[in-house]
This record gives structure tokens, sequence and C-alpha cells, in this order.
């Protein structure tokens, strides 16, 4: 990738959204910079030039500019600062609430009609590769800020997250096709209508509010065997060793059980799991190519001893 690239793309979607286009009356009477002013102002509980300043990144006469024509107009008040007497706090007038709503309004618009010409499938590859691309260039809640993963048992809801989020990335992340939908759908699906509390059970891994990672640990056809499934962790929260304590968590519950084995069914296209499961001990039993989920693969067998290996 070049830097001609990310221009080129930059340029596109400027121009897709338009961002430069003052004719669409997306954002009159005020400018592109003036409209986000309004914006982190009518989603801000407390804040004040400096926070505005610092996170819009703007020149400090440019935006004490914009704030004077603001008041002016009404759309805002200044008053000292709640946290800092000799900062001043900036706050929508009812006026300048009115403004920012009718500009979110015809943002709303406009996005709605770019994504009615996008069929349904294509819209859960286009949020994944907006996803990715906010991930890989830093955007997102710091780590320290969103605090650390809890793993939870699921609430209503979280097993149709498992469907629809393991069908979403590895569509968008390797290309499967929709057999790999329908594959998991059974196995959730198994999972609801008849598991057992005391030899069963799904992680659900909750980070600054939301779900971002699963797993499953069912038991197998073998005697005395247990089965890892559908470890899945979302692309913003990889690198915070989730994925780690969720395969951690599978291999303390099978054990503490009374499981002898823990086995799981992977493909070798996924590498950082395949090196996170051999940290935790497995081993590679078996493995054959095959054809699935619209991709040519090759299918392994990973098995770990729990009573001859430790954690």
């Amino acid at each position: 990738m070049t830097v001609q690239d990310v221009r080129a793309f930059n340029r596109f979607y400027t121009n897709l959204v338009g961002a430069l286009d003052y004719g669409r009356h997306l954002y009159a009477p005020y400018t592109l910079t003036e409209a986000r002013v309004l914006y982190e102002l009518a989603h801000a509980t407390d804040t004040d030039a400096a926070d505005l300043r610092t996170d819009l990144a703007l020149d400090a006469g440019y935006l004490s500019r914009i704030l004077n024509k603001f008041e002016e107009a009404g759309l805002i008040e200044r008053a000292p600062s709640r946290r800092d007497p000799r900062r001043r706090r900036v706050s929508l007038t009812p006026a300048g609430r009115s403004a920012a709503r009718l500009l979110d309004e015809r943002a709303r618009e406009s996005v709605g009609a770019l994504l009615g010409a996008v069929g349904p499938a294509e819209r859960v590859r286009l949020a994944e590769a907006m996803r990715t691309i906010r991930t890989i260039l830093g955007d997102g809640p710091a780590p320290d800020a969103a605090g650390e993963a809890v793993l939870r048992e699921p609430h209503p809801g979280d097993l149709g997250w498992i469907v629809q989020r393991n069908a979403a990335l590895y569509a968008a992340e390797y290309g499967f096709n929709a057999d790999y939908e329908g594959l998991v759908a059974r196995i959730v699906a198994d999972y609801a209508e008849d598991h057992d509390p005391h030899l069963e059970r799904t992680w659900i891994a909750e980070w600054a509010g939301r779900p971002v990672g699963c797993v499953m640990c069912v038991r197998d056809d073998a005697p005395g065997t247990a089965r890892l499934r559908l470890l899945l962790v979302e692309p913003e929260a990889r690198g915070l060793g989730i994925g780690d304590r969720l395969v951690g968590a599978v291999i303390d519950f099978a054990r503490g059980v009374g499981y002898r084995d823990l086995v799981l069914w992977t493909n070798d296209i996924l590498s950082s799991a395949r090196r996170l499961y051999q940290r935790h001990g497995f081993v590679l039993s078996a493995e054959k190519p095959h054809r699935s989920f619209g991709q040519d693969l090759v299918g392994q067998d990973w098995r770990l001893d729990l009573h001859g290996t430790g954690r």
C-alpha cells in the first residue's frame, strides 16, 4: 500500500459523501468545520473551548472566530467552566440544538440514500471494511480507558449475536459464504435447545460496554471429551489478551468438571487462533484438505490432554 492509495481513497470518499459539495446543502449555512463543532457540542455534556480545540485539532484563532459567530447568532452560550474557572464552558442554546438536529437529519438522509443502493450482503462487507480501517488506524477507546474485558454468561440476544458476528467477520476476513452462517446457526441452536449447564457453557467477552468475543465448551461424541467451538474476538478488541482468556476459561471449566480431553476443529488459514491454541498446549492431531464455505481449505483437528498438560 502506498501514500497515493490512501490519498486516492480520501478523494473518492470525500466526493462520494459530498464533504466539499455545498450545493447539496448538507451543512448550509455552515462550513464543514462549523458543522463539526456543532456536532461535538450537541454530543458533549460538559466541554469548553480548550476541549474542542484539542479534540478537533483546530487552530485556537480559527475556533475562536467560529465560536464568536455562533454566539452572535444565538447558537451557543459561554460561562466559566465548572472544572476550571479559568476556562470557558461552551454549550448550545435551544436554537443551537435545533440547528444541530437539522444537520444531523440531513446527514442521516444522505447516508441513507447512499446505502439504499447497497445490497444486504454488501452492507456486511462494507461495515466490516470500515471497522477494519478504523481498527488498524487506531480508532476506538484506549484499553486503559475502556477497562478490562469481563467474561460473562450469555444474556438474551447474545446467542444470536454469536451467529451474526461469526458470519459477518468470516465473510469479511476470509470470504466465507452463507454455508458458514448456517453451520454456526445450527451449532448455536443445538446449544440453546439442549445443553447440560453442568457440562457445557458459553462465555461472552464484554469490553467497553458491549460484546467483543465469545467461545463455547460443549460435549463431544467421544466419551470424556469436550469440544471448544466458535472462538471469536472482534478486530478492535484483538491484542488485549481476550482470546487467551476465553481459551483459558474453556480449559479451566473442562478440566474442573472432569473431562479428560479437549478437542477443536479449525482451518489452517486461522493462523492467530492456531498460535493461541499451541500456547495453551493443544497438539495438532490430524489435517485434511476440504472445500467448504466457498473456499478451498485445510481443516485441522487439535487436541489437549487436560490431565497431562498444565496451563
